[in-house]
């Protein structure tokens, strides 16, 4: 892939724009919205495309896409534009003002970025210096399993795409790089629900009894010590449960419980075969207390695979843009990202966009006090402006 610019720098253009992107993102994260809720956030993506000349189209409900340039597609970017149920306590001016909810992931950042990506390249189209059509996403519904992007890909939005890319914040990496490699980078992710009857009682009779918290103790020591010996280690099975309910009394075994918790893999095929396993080992386990078992097995999403074509896209890019001693080797993800039924669709990239401060703490996603440093904004709306007109580049000489 060249190193030469295929377009002059967009810097000046990023620069002009940069407070009225700034302005955006507040004013959506003071407003964060739920997944397949996020009713005003389209109408402010759309109003902002529209001021700037560009004919978004609306999706089912909320979320939308636009396509700028003319002629073969040569990328698709995707956003996903919701919030999470998590309390705010940042305590910034444009703190959420909605209780409960929060763009606690970053979302607002994301969405902000690919706005400033779509208007940048309207204005080079303008200027005629976009050689293909780009197609950028603004997806409902990602916090929401098994996610947005599959109510998106069903009303045909990736099909005319020949690859696709996205960014995710990133706390751990400071603002002005980004993270990326080859491969899974992210994980599958399932919710699992085990619920456990048998028949209670006094314990000093367990043996007159279905002893339920001994057998929820070996289900919950003993499913993922058997599913590491059944499946590959190599993909990286593990189930981690989060929640173990029953009894009332420290004398009383009780007649009922439940254990929740994830199942999460790095390898698609992998992830399959632990679904189908499952409920097999589950009642293995559980056959010497002869208790009754049920398990509610909720599919999340696959994981995010990169691909090696599109992940040098962006590398290229951001060597171009904030140069590569930036650019970092992101280590694997067990988090789940919906961006993975796209990717098993199209070749695509996830990159990660770093947003912590010099000096600044290290926060963690999905919590209240998350504070992303607001220059990563420009990195990412400049690598992602870069990438697609690369990409441009590539489908206009296959022309």
């Amino acid at each position: 892939m060249t190193s030469q610019r295929p377009a002059p720098d967009t810097a000046e253009h990023i620069e002009d724009l940069f407070d009225t992107l700034v302005a955006f993102r507040r004013e959506v994260h003071a407003d964060p919205e739920l997944s397949f809720e996020e009713f005003r956030t389209t109408d402010r993506i759309v109003e902002a495309l529209e001021k700037a000349g560009l004919e978004p189209v609306r999706l089912q409900d909320t979320g939308a896409y636009v396509d700028i340039g003319e002629g073969p597609f040569a990328i698709g970017l995707r956003a996903d534009i919701d919030a999470l149920p998590v309390t705010e306590v940042t305590g910034l001016e444009f703190a959420s003002q909605n209780k409960g909810v929060a763009h606690a992931c970053g979302h607002d950042v994301h969405t902000t970025v690919m706005l400033g990506v779509a208007l940048v390249l309207h204005r080079l189209n303008t200027e005629g210096r976009l050689n293909a059509r780009v197609r950028v996403i603004f997806q409902p519904a990602e916090e929401k399993m098994p996610g947005g992007a599959k109510k998106v890909i069903k009303q045909g939005v990736i099909d005319p795409l020949p690859r696709l890319a996205a960014l995710h914040c990133e706390p751990r990496i400071l603002a002005g790089r980004v993270g990326t490699r080859i491969g899974a980078i992210t994980s599958a992710s399932d919710t699992i629900r085990i619920r456990l009857h048998g028949r209670g009682g006094h314990t000093s009779r367990p043996h007159l009894t279905e002893d339920l918290i001994y057998a929820m103790a070996q289900i919950a020591l003993g499913v993922p010590a058997v599913l590491s010996r059944r499946i590959d280690v190599r993909s990286a099975v593990s189930v981690v449960w989060g929640q173990i309910n029953a009894g009332n009394a420290p004398n009383a075994i009780p007649a009922f419980g439940t254990l929740s918790g994830t199942m999460r893999c790095l390898d698609a095929s992998a992830w399959d075969q632990a679904g189908e396993l499952l409920d097999q080992v589950i009642k293995q386990v559980a056959a010497p207390y002869n208790v009754e078992v049920e398990l509610e097995h909720i599919r999340g999403v696959p994981p995010v695979v990169n691909a090696e074509t599109e992940t040098a896209l962006i590398e290229e890019a951001a060597r171009q843009e904030i140069g590569g001693e930036a650019i970092e080797l992101m280590p694997q993800s067990m988090g789940g990202e919906d961006f993975a039924w796209m990717t098993m669709r199209k070749p695509g990239v996830l990159m990660r966009l770093g947003t912590r401060r010099p000096g600044g703490p290290v926060y963690d996603l999905h919590q209240g006090d998350y504070d992303p440093d607001e220059s990563a904004i420009k990195t990412g709306v400049a690598v992602m402006t870069r990438a697609a007109l690369l990409a441009a580049e590539e489908a206009a000489h296959k022309q």
